[in-house]
């Protein structure tokens, strides 16, 4: 008899660590400490050195962690900044937050990432920094990005919500720019039991600055330098966040070679299946293929018990949010929107689960 294969089984990948997380949360109970402890310390000294960078600060939340960057680079209103017209639109939602203009330019069809041939152009005396989104945890194409931002004294920010641990060019990516977002929601490959952020930087003034406004505008407890927020990563979801990062670059190996035997199994179907671009080694936070007859597919691997997901049905510029943008035409972004389709990957998937999807897959298209 065949399972029913959700898409993501948190339940099962945290029963993993069972032990551990009920070891983290009784040592933060007993602590009495709750915010801005010392498990927060030892996480943030973890996830810098993980990601290969000087500085790392736990945020609320990803959204949190690229607003607080724009701000803390002093980016505002009256500024721009290039953001991809294919992502999520948490994306566009934190320039919009620190009171600047997201322009939006098309990805690359093979990467669905943003491209940097199409960048220079949608370049103003107002922008002030380009977002490069490794969206699914495939890398940009950083390099270039970086070349392009150097020519016009732009900073680049990494959206790296979806890319804990993937590599470009042999360098861990959230050092690539000049400072990076990520986020722990519980469906991330690094995922907590709550909502939960970070920011990694090489750039000492900027975590300065990110740290006062996280906590209130505030170095000092009750002494306000700025205007600040409050975006705190707490104790409790840095200590799981702890228990969990020893393990993640295993469990990325398994998401590794689930996709890798997708990509073998569903050859010669008419999908278009993902490309790894040279040099880059991802994550697999999200195993995407478009199909024209996408809806039809969806329903079809439905019926045999195989639950997909849509990463995303509605471009940014479509978004009621931003009505402003709803008459500006992006063909690229708008055909992957309509074709995306993300099959069952997790690292607790069983060798038959992963068969009986490329079967119902290949049974499923015509």
């Amino acid at each position: 008899m065949k399972n029913n294969i959700p898409f993501l089984d948190l339940k099962s990948i945290n029963a993993l660590h069972r032990a551990e997380l009920i070891q983290a949360f009784e040592r933060v109970l007993d602590s009495g400490r709750y915010i801005l402890g010392e498990e927060l310390n030892l996480f943030e000294k973890s996830f810098a050195s993980y990601c290969e960078t000087k500085h790392c600060a736990g945020v609320s939340n990803g959204l949190d962690a690229l607003h607080l960057i724009l701000r803390s680079f002093g980016i505002g209103a009256g500024d721009e900044v290039i953001v991809p017209s294919n992502t999520y639109i948490a994306t566009w939602l934190a320039v919009t937050y620190a009171g600047a203009v997201p322009v939006p330019v098309e990805p690359l069809e093979s990467s669905y990432n943003i491209s940097p041939a199409l960048i220079e152009s949608a370049i103003t005396p107002r922008t002030k920094a380009i977002i490069a989104v490794h969206l699914y945890g495939q890398p940009a194409d950083m390099d270039a990005i970086m070349a392009i931002a150097n020519r016009y004294n732009l900073k680049v920010i990494e959206d790296a919500a979806q890319a804990h641990g993937a590599l470009y060019k042999g360098r861990k990516v959230g050092g690539l720019g000049h400072a990076a977002g990520f986020s722990f929601y519980p469906g991330k490959n690094l995922g907590a039991l709550g909502d939960a952020g970070a920011i990694t930087s090489n750039d000492d003034l900027l975590i300065e600055k990110v740290r006062m406004l996280l906590n209130y505008g505030s170095k000092v407890k009750y002494y306000n330098d700025v205007q600040g927020f409050n975006c705190r990563l707490d104790e409790l979801q840095a200590a799981l966040l702890g228990v969990k990062l020893p393990h993640l670059d295993i469990e990325t190996q398994l998401r590794c070679r689930i996709a890798q035997q997708y990509t073998q199994g569903l050859q010669g179907l008419p999908l278009h299946l993902p490309i790894v671009a040279e040099g880059t080694s991802p994550v697999w936070h999200l195993y995407v293929l478009r199909s024209e007859k996408r809806d039809e597919l969806q329903s079809k691997l439905a019926e045999l018990g195989i639950v997909t997901l849509i990463h995303y049905p509605i471009a940014p510029h479509q978004q009621s949010a931003y009505k402003t943008f709803n008459q500006l035409s992006f063909p690229i972004a708008e055909k992957i929107h309509h074709q995306v389709l993300s099959l069952p990957l997790s690292p607790t998937m069983s060798q038959s689960d992963v068969n009986q999807v490329i079967a119902a897959v290949r049974a499923c298209v015509v």
